[in-house]
């Protein structure tokens, strides 16, 4: 399984939000590049950075703290947070992303994210399945759709996508563990995608757990910046 911090961004710093709500903002670090070559030097492989500032802005704002690390590190980067336009998701990939999250858009315009399918292939673009009670949360996790998460999963495999970053909005940022049950049911239900897991990651049992139930990924923020997690007790994974 693979072992992804998470760098949330505002104002070019490292940030973490409770439940995606600004009202609920820690900094961190001011420095992200520094927080990436951190993690790197401890065997991270890879990175998920969020140009929230981009996601309210609906068009990426911080390429510039993309490029810094995409240069000056040999992480993996997924980028995510205001790709709205194909030439978005261009100038992600041209700052030095390898791969990109489709969020929001990807509930709102499936075409639009059906053709980054196509045109960019399945290993570049990943999807964001925000969810809450096993359905897919919309405008900045505001509001609840009528799709449920399988059927949001099953919908875009059949279009091609292979790998979706599941957060459970109900419980990213608070450090009360991970929707075990229902990854272990998606694992189940969608046995062909790979599922990252994402929110509530809280200590390395979480991470063990997760593994267990054959997740392909766990996204880890709040956890390390709190030491919940540390670097040291993720070295087995990495």
């Amino acid at each position: 399984m693979e072992i992804i911090p998470a760098i949330d961004l505002i104002n070019g710093q490292c940030v973490r939000l409770t439940e995606g709500d600004f009202a609920q903002q820690t900094t961190y670090d001011a420095d992200p590049l520094a927080v990436a070559q951190r993690f790197e030097q401890h065997g991270i492989k890879r990175l998920h950075l969020v140009d929230l500032d981009g996601a309210r802005a609906k068009q990426p704002v911080n390429l510039v703290v993309l490029e810094r690390i995409a240069r000056h590190t040999n992480l993996i980067i997924d980028f995510g947070g205001g790709l709205q336009s194909e030439e978005a998701v261009r100038q992600a990939f041209d700052a030095g992303a390898r791969q990109i999250t489709a969020g929001s858009i990807a509930v709102r315009e499936p075409a639009t994210v059906s053709g980054w399918l196509r045109t960019f292939g399945p290993e570049r673009i990943l999807i964001g399945a925000d969810f809450r009670d096993n359905h897919i949360s919309i405008n900045a996790w505001a509001e609840q759709s009528d799709r449920t998460l399988r059927e949001f999963l099953e919908s875009y495999g059949t279009v091609g996508a292979t790998t979706f970053i599941c957060t459970d909005v109900s419980k990213d940022g608070k450090l009360q563990g991970p929707s075990l049950a229902t990854y272990q049911e998606l694992r189940k239900e969608v046995p062909s995608a790979h599922l990252i897991a994402s929110g509530g990651v809280t200590t390395i049992a979480d991470v063990e757990a997760l593994a267990a139930v054959g997740m392909h990924g766990a996204i880890i923020g709040k956890a390390i910046y709190e030491g919940t997690i540390t670097l040291q007790e993720l070295q087995p994974w990495l």
